[in-house]
């Protein structure tokens, strides 16, 4: 490494040192660092006046020896002389040496400069390169993801666009001194619009599936009604082999299992398929982006507006096109299908309340068509052919769990509407008959003539009307059985009339005796159906109350109220007797009300049974139950024949409360106090009382005791 030149604030004391060299070699290196630092420093005019002096000096000091020693002085005067030629010269050669020096500093500081900048470009070229591989990374990201959007991945999209916040857009907003910051906001701020351009793409999709799905509609219920046909064939040939199977119709429990084996699925079946995968994708994009309710909104609406470009403005019941009825049904019927499926499978999409919604306003909308064209058919026999696209349109739907009670109802506005057909029609016939008739007698020779003629009219009633009205006793809303229970009687008393007049109608010539109907019996013995099923329905509620009973038998206080399930119970039987029940005749309500107290006292009686232990609390809430359900018969009509059905329970309350329980076993004075009481029950519910109030509580009643109740009872 070259030595560093001295700095010289005062060239005299360098000028000195130079003089004073020992030998040329000396001589030179003190000279050659005063020149460098003269010229670099610009102070070259000093050294040189530097010299000047210095000579000047010895000059004067040569003088003033030549002046005292001449000869000396001549002498030093020609050393000097050459001295200053050889200074001169040496001068000289000094300035050429310095002016190479200064040539040679100039270039290599050039060249050290241009290395400088070669290195800050190198450099500046390295860092650009860095930072275009970074942003190359990140619009490949980008590009990656616009890819998978224009060849429908969709999710796959989404991903790459998270991925790309998370790995570098995120990071290097973080770091504003990074190269990439201004392009990775760019970048960022065009999220939003790419995650938007993607709901976009994937809900157009959905629409493109959705008018899919409701151009099929009609076909897919035109599937489900053709497999409900089979199923009702199938069913009518078990039944033909096994008659025990008529009681159990299509769509019961029985029914599915027996044709479990006839495996078929009407969204995916040889005819058809319908595939929701734009639908669950379409849910899993909106689930990521955060749009779940808004989805839901949207879709809901959409649907909603489907099910208005579903329905027609008005239908044809004799047509067979796309204005008749069994494309309005099988159209509704394919929409429901889909809303159900939808709700089955995306359990977060479609709530029961919104698919419930829909399908009884389709329904509403459907009732409203048919009894709008109902009034432009006068043939009986079309009209048959409506009741059965509605009633294979009911079947079908009752298997997809949808309420048809106002569809049943309807079939009997039909069913009212096809009695007034048959009537206009037998009286046009009728009518014709006695235009035409010759007054003659018709004569019959056998008993099979006659028979002809009286059934021509016994079996319609028969297998039409009375069997109809059968077929709609499993239904489970009680309403519409004791509609049916009026219609019964109706059709009784219309049948003896009808009988009257036929007789009336005979001629004196006739073979007489009385004109009895088939028809007659069988409206009678269902009414009896139809009383029976009315008394299940009703104890089945009375079942499910006292089920959620729940005496505390060893209760630690008194209970004060009555028990909620007793007045639950006593305001049902309050209301349904005065909104349910009141077309009843009174005496089919009366019977209603004692079976039914009748019911309610034997399952309270049963829940006493089942309690281990009783104390004085425990029989006190009883009995003022027992007191309230005999103060609410009191307001009943006819309480006095109504209160025999508790005279059991209210005996049992009183022996529970006796202070001598030996009484019940003197047969004389327990034919007197408790002659209702159960002479095997007594004792057990004896041997239950105890006077201990600190014991644990112990509930009985609930589950348990209805099913004791059902079953352990003989």
């Amino acid at each position: 490494m070259p030595r560093k030149a001295p700095q010289y604030d005062d060239y005299r004391v360098a000028v000195q040192q130079i003089i004073l060299s020992s030998s040329d070699t000396d001589y030179l290196d003190q000279l050659i660092p005063a020149l460098k630092d003269a010229t670099n420093s610009g102070r070259t005019p000093g050294l040189m006046q530097s010299l000047s002096q210095y000579a000047a000096e010895r000059e004067a000091d040569i003088e003033q020896v030549g002046m005292t020693k001449h000869d000396e002085f001549l002498t030093s005067v020609n050393q000097l002389q050459q001295v200053r030629e050889g200074t001169m010269n040496l001068t000289s050669e000094i300035l050429k040496l310095n002016q190479s020096i200064q040539t040679s500093t100039e270039k290599l500081a050039a060249q050290k400069q241009a290395l400088v900048d070669t290195r800050a470009v190198r450099q500046n070229i390295a860092e650009a390169s860095e930072a275009l591989k970074e942003s190359l990374k990140i619009l490949h990201a980008v590009n990656q993801a616009h890819d998978l959007i224009r060849k429908k991945k969709y999710y796959g999209a989404l991903k790459a666009l998270d991925d790309l916040q998370n790995e570098y857009l995120i990071p290097t907003i973080q770091n504003k001194y990074a190269t990439q910051h201004k392009l990775a906001e760019i970048i960022q701020q065009s999220i939003p619009s790419s995650q938007k351009a993607i709901s976009e793409a994937v809900m157009s999709d959905l629409n493109t599936w959705l008018y899919r799905i409701r151009e099929m509609s009609q076909f897919l219920g035109e599937v489900a009604f053709y497999h409900t046909e089979c199923r009702r064939k199938r069913q009518k040939e078990r039944v033909d082999e096994n008659e025990y199977l008529q009681n159990f119709k299509l769509n019961s429990a029985i029914e599915l299992v027996f044709d479990e084996s006839e495996e078929f699925d009407v969204l995916n079946n040889d005819e058809l398929i319908v595939d929701f995968t734009p639908l669950f994708e379409c849910i899993h994009i909106h689930e990521a982006l955060g749009q779940t309710d808004k989805f839901r909104a949207e879709y809901a609406a959409t649907r909603r507006q489907q099910k208005e470009l579903l329905l027609p403005t008005s239908i044809d019941l004799q047509a067979d096109d796309e204005t008749s009825l069994s494309t309005l049904l099988e159209s509704i019927a394919g929409f429901a299908i889909i809303e159900k499926a939808t709700m089955r499978r995306a359990h977060n999409l479609r709530s029961p309340v919104e698919v419930d919604e829909l399908w009884d306003s389709m329904c509403n909308t459907a009732i409203k068509l048919i009894t709008k064209a109902l009034s432009k058919i006068d043939n009986a026999d079309d009209l048959l052919k409506t009741k059965g696209v509605i009633a294979l349109f009911i079947q079908t739907m009752q298997g997809w769990s949808y309420s048809v009670a106002a569809l049943d109802n309807f079939l009997l506005v039909i069913f009212e509407k096809y009695a007034e057909l048959l009537k206009k029609r037998f009286s046009e016939d009728f009518q014709e008959i006695v235009a035409t008739d010759d007054y003659m007698p018709m004569p019959v020779e056998n008993l099979d003539e006659y028979d002809k003629v009286i059934n021509s009219l016994d079996e319609l009633l028969s297998e039409k009307v009375c069997k109809s009205l059968v077929e709609r006793l499993s239904v489970q809303y009680l309403g519409q059985i004791v509609q049916i229970l009026i219609n019964l009687e109706h059709f009784e008393i219309a049948c003896k009339e009808l009988e009257q007049l036929l007789i009336a109608a005979r001629s004196s010539t006739s073979a007489g005796g009385p004109i009895v109907l088939n028809a007659t019996s069988e409206f009678r013995s269902n009414k009896k159906t139809a009383e029976k099923r009315i008394f299940e329905l009703v104890n089945s509620k009375i079942d499910d109350l006292v089920g959620t009973a729940e005496y505390d038998w060893m209760a630690p206080t008194l209970q004060t109220e009555p028990s909620g399930y007793m007045q639950t119970m006593t305001r049902y039987l309050s209301t349904i007797m005065n909104s349910t029940l009141l077309g009843l005749p009174r005496e089919i309500k009366e019977l209603i009300y004692f079976d039914a107290l009748a019911h309610a006292a034997a399952m309270i009686l049963a829940l006493t049974l089942e309690a281990p232990k009783i104390n004085p609390h425990g029989v006190a809430a009883l009995a003022k139950d027992v007191s309230f359900l005999s103060d609410f018969v009191d307001t009943l009509e006819n309480p006095f024949l109504l209160k025999d059905t508790l005279e059991e329970l209210q005996q049992t309350v009183q022996l529970m409360q006796t202070d001598n329980p030996d009484e019940f076993y003197d047969i004389g004075v327990r034919n007197r106090k408790f002659g209702r009481v159960d002479a095997m029950n007594g004792p057990l519910i004896l041997e239950k009382l105890t006077h201990t109030v600190q014991s644990p509580t112990v509930r009985t009643g609930g589950m348990a005791a209805n099913f004791s109740s059902r079953f352990g009872r003989g």
